[in-house]
């Protein structure tokens, strides 16, 4: 089986270009064009190994709050942010988040998401490589 991915971005380009990259490196790759879209998805009965989420969207919810609430609903997930801005001109997250600086390599973004993933036989490790 293999593990399930959350990716969240609102350029469209960017989310198709990294879902298909990722389902290559073995991920089931589910996105969401806004934050709205991801706290419908993380509230739902969909268990997320891996949220990845760029920091700035539209429509008021932003990265942040995506993380709060994959915190809250998926305690379990490995938490990504994606940002333009440095990290030093974002708030603060929860320790466990992972901050990945835009623009990003593919390998720079897998090495960040595996980096916290478990490589057990219960199938939540990237499949297919």
């Amino acid at each position: 089986m293999k593990a399930q991915l959350l990716f969240v971005d609102d350029e469209e380009a960017l989310r198709s270009l990294m879902a298909e990259a990722l389902a290559d490196h073995g991920y089931e790759v589910t996105t969401a064009p806004n934050g709205r879209e991801a706290l419908l998805l993380l509230r739902s009965k969909r268990r997320f190994v891996i949220v990845i989420t760029d920091f700035s969207m539209p429509e008021g919810v932003s990265g942040l709050d995506v993380i709060m609430e994959a915190t809250r609903a998926q305690p379990e997930a490995r938490l990504v942010v994606a940002s333009g801005l440095s990290r030093s001109q974002l708030p603060p997250f929860p320790p466990a988040v992972t901050f990945v600086p835009k623009p990003y390599r593919l390998e720079q973004l897998v090495a960040a998401i595996e980096h916290g993933v478990p490589r057990d036989p219960h199938g939540i490790a990237p499949s297919g490589r």
